[in-house]
């Protein structure tokens, strides 16, 4: 399942975020205009989610893997919902 991060937010006017959740992982992309960066990080890595809600705006997706973090800005607070609903599901049905 793909989300594209909302134009109008912060840092994704040109180029907005992506998040492909895939059946083992998940790949982050962040476009840039000479160089973008991708991110392919493993469901049972991720030890936290944080989510970032203001009132009125857009929503910030943050990743814990092992004492890194991955930050990605500008998903509507369904969208948000719905990644971090994936995750869970994923993560959980890794441990049984």
């Amino acid at each position: 399942m793909k989300f594209k991060a909302s134009r109008l937010s912060e840092g994704n006017k040109v180029f907005p975020a992506e998040i492909n959740l895939e059946e083992n992982n998940i790949e982050i992309k962040i476009p840039g205009l000479f160089r973008g960066d991708s991110k392919y990080l493993n469901y049972q890595d991720i030890t936290s989610i944080e989510v970032d809600s203001p009132m009125i705006g857009f929503c910030t997706l943050r990743l814990f893997l092992n004492g890194n973090k991955v930050e990605v800005k500008g998903f509507s607070k369904s969208d948000v919902k719905e990644i971090r609903r994936i995750i869970d599901e994923k993560r959980s049905a890794l441990r049984r």
